[in-house]
């Protein structure tokens, strides 16, 4: 039987690594709001991130507030990132319709000329 073609990028391992991977670099993204990683994962976290943020800027509401930041805390498994991203974060981007993030290619890596990026928020 062939393998099934993938729907999306893999880095090594199954979807729950990748995954656990991609809600670890968005957590990071958030916390220091700009990271060097290679270009691919840069440009795989890219739509991540910017759901986790129109997410959290939809949780400035009343309603379904706690819906919304359960449903970001289950993806980061980090409390201290969520709220970060909910109180401090997403009230930046609230007359922004989209475009959160920017990527900036840096060259090769030295060690094993990887292309790497600079993702940053915006």
């Amino acid at each position: 039987m062939p393998a099934r073609p993938r729907k999306s990028r893999r880095f090594g391992g199954d979807a729950d690594h990748q995954r656990l991977l991609l809600a670890n670099l968005a957590a990071s993204l958030f916390a220091a709001e700009a990271i060097v990683t290679t270009e691919a994962k840069a440009k795989a976290l890219r739509p991540i991130a910017e759901k986790l943020i129109t997410k959290a800027k939809k949780a400035q509401d009343g309603e379904l507030r706690i819906h919304r930041i359960r449903q970001i805390q289950s993806y980061l498994n980090d409390k201290e990132m969520t709220a970060k991203l909910v109180n401090d974060v997403a009230p930046r981007y609230t007359e922004r319709p989209g475009g959160y993030t920017r990527i900036y290619k840096l060259g090769p890596r030295q060690g094993d000329n990887a292309p790497m990026a600079r993702i940053e928020l915006v």
